[in-house]
Formats: C-alpha cells, structure tokens, sequence
C-alpha cells in the first residue's frame, strides 16, 4: 500500500473519488500513464500495489463515489497494462464482478463500463471467468435501471465477439450454468439466454446439438411466453435446432422424446403444434433409438389426434400412422404391454377420434403380436366390454372387431359371450340401445350359428328368468329380422330335413322356452307348424298377459314381411299345410279382437284360397276341431296331404327331434317362470301390506273426539284453511 501511495499522488487519489465525473476520468488518466511506465519498467510488484489499492480503497469504499473512481481506475490500470494485463486479471476482474451486485444503479454501470474496457484489452484471456460474467449479465439483462441494461447489453455483444473466436471456451463447464437459468420466467433474462444459445449454435466448433437435450425443455417452455417476441426467437431457435437434427448422423433421440412428449400435452396451443412437430420427425428420423419410448410417444399423439387446431390433428394422424408402419419385435425391447396401457387408456377419452385410434392400435397389436398381446388380455378386457357401450357406433363397431380378434380362440370365444350376456344382464339399456348392432356384427365377425349357439347355451341355464325372457326375445327379433342372418334362417327352415338344420333347432329351442313367443316364432321358421299349433294349445291363462300380446303383435307384424313370404304362399295350399293354418288361427285366438294385429291376422287368413278335405285328412287333425268349422264353402277339389302328416302322433319324433320331449321341456321351463312371477307378486303383496301395518299402529294412535260431542251440521262441516278436519 505505501509502495502505491508513493507512486500515485495524493490529488490524483482525492480527484479519483471526485463527485464529478470529468475529475474521476482525468484521475483514471493519470492512473494509466503511472501503469503504463511502471510496465515499461517492468516493476509488476507495484503495479499489484496499485490494483490493490484501486480495490480495496475504492471499489470496496462504503462510499458510492470512491466505488465509482475504483471501477474507472482498474478499467484505466488495464489499459495502461495492455499485453501484460492478462497477468494481474486475478486481482482486476473479481472487484468489477463484485461490483454488479452494488446497490447503487451508477456504481453498477461503471462495472458494465469498466469491464467492457478491460475485455477490450485482455480479449480471449479473460475467457477463464466465463461463467461469473455470464452469470452477472444474466442478472443485469433484468435490471431495474434501463441504463444499466443497455450497458450491460453493450458488454454482452462484446463478450459474444470474444467467445465465438477463442479457442479457450468450455462448453462443457458453461452448459449446468444454461441449464440452470432455463426456466427463468423473466422476459429480460429469456432473451438473454436465447441469444446466447443462439450465438454458441452458430460457432462451428461448439456442439450445442449433443447438449441439446440439457436446455430443450427451457426453449419449450419459452414458446408460451407472453411476449411474441420471446416465443419468436424460441422457436427460431427450435427450428434451427431441428434442420441440424435432421442432418446430424448422430443424435440423442431418447432423452428428447421424454421432453417433446411432456411438452405435447401443454395448454398452450403453439407449444404443442411445435411438439408434435419434433415427435413427426423423430419417429421418421429416430429407428431403433425411439422403440423404448413408443409407449410415451403414442401417449403423446392419440390426444392430440383430436385437438381442437387442425394443425395439430393433421401432424398427430401423420406421425399415428408413421409409427404404426414401424415393424418393432418385442425382442428388440418393443413394449407390447406399456402400448396396451396406453391404448386402454385411452379408450376412456372423451373423443371420439382417440378412442378409434386407440381401438385401431389394439387390432394391429393383434395381428402382428397376439401372443404377447393374449398375455396383457385380463388387464384390458374389462375395458373392451365396457367400450361396447360407447355412445359412438363406429366405436362399437371397432371394439366388436377386436373382440372378434381375440375370440378365434375358442376358450375367449365362450369368455366374450359370457361376459357380454353379463353386461346385458347389468345393463338394461346396452342390450336395448347396442344390443341388435352388437349381436348382428358378432354374428358377421364370428359366424351366426357359433355366436347363437353359445349365446342359447348360456341362456340355458340363466338364473335371472325375466333377463333371459327379454335377452331370448331380443335375440328371436334379430333372428327374424337381420340380413346378417339369412343363412342361419335358410338353415332352420330345412329343420326337418338336414341333420345340420334340425341340430341347430334343438339347441335354440332350449333357451327359447324362456319366451313362448319366441317359441312359436321359431316353430314357424322352421316349419315345424305342428309343434307350434301344440305349444300354442299348451298355453294357460298365466300366459297371456301384457307382455305377450306385445310380442305376439310383433310377431304378426313380422309375418307381413318378405322373411316370412314362403308361408304366406303356403297358405296357397291349405290342404297340405293345415297345421299352419291351425297355428295361425290359434293366434288369431289369443288376440283381442279390437287390436290391430287381431285385424292383419284375420285379413290374412280370409285370403287363404277354400279347398276340400276328405274325412281321411279331418281325422288327421286334432279332435274337436275339423277344418270344416274353420274354412268356409269349401268345393270339391284335388287332396292334398298335411304338413307335419309324417309326425302328426306327437308321441313320435321325426327328423330326429323328439317333439314330445321339445313340449316337455317348454312347458317345464315355462311352471318356472310361472312360480317366479307368483313369488315377486307375493313379496311385492307382503311389502304393501307390511307398510299398511306400519301406518295402522300410527293411525291407531290417533286420539278419537269424545262421544259428547255432536257433529257439525253439513253446512258447516267445511273447515278453512290448516283447520283440522274431523
């Protein structure tokens, strides 16, 4: 310190703490001159002592203007210096550095401008205090004092200049100081660090494209910034970003597919676009590197599939459909389960174009994977089942194909059945709504007669009578009604004649004894007329009720359609077909005469053409009622045999089915239902009559008016309002 005060004079020091500026700038002249002989001389001992004085006198002043002639001085003591500086930077640039943190806006200013001087001179040296001047200019970029800003921008182009031409620069020591700052709201401070990722981008020798993944989520988060300046220099930087990516041979796809698929799902409408842009890319560009993320990245895609931007849609169909191209093997660390999880997930979007998406993924994961896929089954088959319900048809109709997929085995053919009859059994309205789409499209999907087969086979043995009534009638009304269903109509109709028509009547025949109506509908498909007419006769009071007038109206609604037109002609032939005629007029009987159908039933059958029967054929129909009673003037004419005339012995059986025993298994099941509909009248009469004896003991309660007291007279017998009434 005395060698510096011996060197320096005193009105020099006293003018370098000077108030006024022109003072401080003459002292600091001075200052240069003193160490620029002192280098000349080569005397770097005092050369200390006069830095150390500058900083401790001065820069560490509590006196705002001894900081100011400090700052000014060690700016004036480099250049003196010139191309030794670079030795004494140890003790020049920590008191500027110190100095940005200064409370005082002008003490904070001189540091800008007295470290721009110094790097001036020192240019690539002072590289080894990177990291502090960045971080003080990090800081000044959102100075409150908009000098000190613009000073502060000033130091920061010259430090860019430096940086991009020196060899010295470590990106590897600067890139945590990025990665730390990069989530920085301040606008200030955003443009500060795009600029210099910016800057370092474009020196050929730095490779910000291998830290890219360290401050990529930053850029992102940028992209939502309100100012559309900021979100402009983010994404041109993001874009920059890309082309190289694009040209690069090598790149680190996965850690950036971690952050694209997080930034995919952001609120804000452009970062997203900007996300699913990148995700396009790297599934074309990616290969093999992205197989371990196609889970997330397919997370990532199926929501934005149906964004409410176009823009969006149209990239996240594209990059759907890239990925799906890819050929992944399992093997190779392809997720069969985590794309399933996703998928699944996905099947409970609120979108419609997700959910066939994510349905759409399952069928490829299907085809091309079944075996890995049959593993995850349990884990996604609820959620399939409960997809049937989808208020989308063409949702519906994708589940029923994957459903159709996984059933080619015959253990989860008979499993999707099971389940489905329990999800009509617990949900009314899906088998109401869905039940006819589902069935016929199964019925496509899985061959009819399979589908039907299993579906009497579990109705069978139903323990819910009044669900198998309705799912039996559900299922004879698709049966009579349905395109889909042609060949298996063709093939009970020959019931009497092939072994495979009268195999499929029997196993129907055994649920449909939960339905009378069903019952005699199949009858008459399969033109086993006889056996309608005897079930028709079988019937007691019980049976006709509400509910089965309903059916039989559809039912003869249903005769006046081109399904059943074969047996309207056979009543061209009513010698032959007697027991149709019979069966039909035992309809006719149930009906009400007033009703609609009584009137299309009996405008029917007046058009059946008159023909005569000898007494041959009258002994043929059951007794009590000859056809004599029932067709009026009947001429002479040809003879005709009857239609079941082989079988009309109902004891006998004929084309292998046991008619008796047919009867006996209808009327069986039908005293079950019977007993069922007694004992829920009985509980529901036991539960109005146990809530009157609630009441009764309340009523009882009730004080009765004494006997002294005589009644009102009927004019007055009416009380005004809250009056008790007696």
């Amino acid at each position: 310190m005395a060698d510096a005060l011996s060197v320096i004079p005193a009105g020099v020091l006293r003018n370098l703490a000077d108030k006024l500026y022109e003072k401080r700038k003459n002292a600091a002249l001075e200052v240069e001159g003193i160490v620029k002989q002192l280098a000349l001389a080569g005397d770097h001992e005092k050369i200390s002592a006069v830095i150390n004085l500058l900083t401790t006198d001065f820069t560490y002043s509590p006196q705002a203007n001894h900081r100011k002639g400090g700052l000014i001085g060690l700016a004036a003591a480099t250049v003196g210096l010139t191309s030794e500086a670079a030795q004494h930077l140890e003790q020049i640039v920590p008191p500027v550095l110190y100095s940005f943190s200064d409370q005082d806006s002008r003490v904070r200013y001189y540091a800008c401008e007295a470290l721009y001087n110094i790097a001036k001179v020192v240019r690539g040296d002072f590289i080894v205090f990177f990291n502090q001047i960045f971080d003080a200019l990090c800081k000044l970029s959102a100075d409150s004092d908009a000098n000190v800003q613009s000073a502060a921008h000033l130091l920061d182009r010259l430090v860019k200049d430096i940086v991009t031409e020196s060899d010295q620069f470590s990106i590897e020591e600067f890139i945590p100081l990025l990665r730390e700052r990069m989530n920085v709201l301040n606008p200030y401070v955003r443009q500060f660090l795009v600029g210099w990722i910016t800057v370092l981008d474009s020196v050929p020798d730095i490779d910000m494209l291998g830290f890219l993944p360290d401050f990529l989520d930053g850029l992102f988060n940028m992209l939502s910034d309100s100012s559309h300046e900021i979100r402009q220099q983010a994404d041109s930087a993001l874009s920059e970003f890309l082309q190289e990516i694009k040209n690069s041979p090598s790149v680190d796809y996965g850690r950036m597919a971690e952050i694209l698929v997080q930034r995919a799902g952001s609120l804000d409408e452009f970062t997203r676009l900007t996300a699913i842009t990148w995700i396009n890319e790297f599934v074309k560009l990616g290969g093999d590197q992205l197989v371990p993320y196609y889970a997330d990245i397919l997370g990532a895609i199926l929501p934005c599939i149906s964004d409410k931007e176009d823009k969006i849609r149209v990239v996240a169909r594209e990059t759907n459909e890239e990925l799906r191209a890819i050929q992944a093997d399992p093997a190779e660390g392809f997720d069969v389960g985590a794309i399933l999880s996703i998928a699944r997930r996905q099947l409970s979007s609120e979108w419609e174009a997700t959910r066939i998406e994510a349905l759409h993924w399952i069928s490829t994961l299907l085809n091309r994977h079944r075996a890995e896929v049959l593993v995850f089954l349990n884990d996604i088959f609820d959620t399939l089942l409960k997809a049937l319900s989808d208020p989308s048809d063409e949702v519906v109709l994708l589940v029923l194909e994957v459903h159709a997929c996984i059933a080619k085995d015959l253990q989860h053919f008979r499993q999707l059945v099971i389940f489905l009859v329990h999800n009509f059994r617990i949900d009314n309205s899906l088998l109401e709504k869905r039940g006819a789409l589902i069935i016929r499209r199964l019925c496509i999907l899985l061959n009819a007669e399979r589908v039907y087969r299993e579906l009497s086979m579990i109705l069978e043995g139903e323990s819910d009578l009044d669900f198998a009534c309705t799912m039996v009638q559900a299922l004879n009304l698709i049966l009579l009604t349905s395109s889909e269903l042609s060949e298996l109509r063709d093939l009970l109709k020959q019931s009497l004649v092939i072994p495979a028509g009268k195999d499929l009547f029997v196993s129907l025949y055994a649920s449909w004894c939960h339905s009378p109506m069903a019952i005699i509908s199949l009858c008459l498909l399969a033109q086993t007329y006889q056996h309608a007419s005897t079930v028709i006769q079988s019937m007691v009071e019980e049976d006709i009720n509400v509910k089965f007038l309903v059916q039989l109206d559809k039912l003869i609604r249903l005769l006046e359609t081109p399904i059943f037109a074969y047996l309207r002609l056979q009543l061209l032939e009513p010698g032959r077909f007697t027991w149709l005629l019979k069966a039909l007029y035992g309809l006719l009987m149930l009906l009400p005469q007033q009703s609609a159908a009584f009137k299309i039933l009996r405008t029917r059958l007046k058009t059946v053409p008159p023909y005569s029967f000898n007494s041959e054929q009258f002994k043929r129909t059951s007794s009590g009622n000859p056809y004599s009673q029932i067709l009026h003037n009947v001429p002479s004419g040809p003879q005709f045999i009857e239609d079941d005339d082989i079988n009309s012995d109902m004891g006998n059986s004929h084309g292998g089915i046991n008619f008796a025993s047919r009867l006996q298994q209808f009327e069986q099941m039908q005293r079950q239902h019977r007993m069922h509909a007694k004992a829920e009248a009985l509980s529901r009469n036991s539960s109005t009559s146990f809530s009157k004896e609630v009441r009764r003991p309340q009523e009882a309660q009730r004080p009765s008016p004494p006997s002294d007291i005589s009644r009102p007279s009927s004019r007055s017998s009416r009380k005004g309002p809250g009056q008790l009434q007696l």
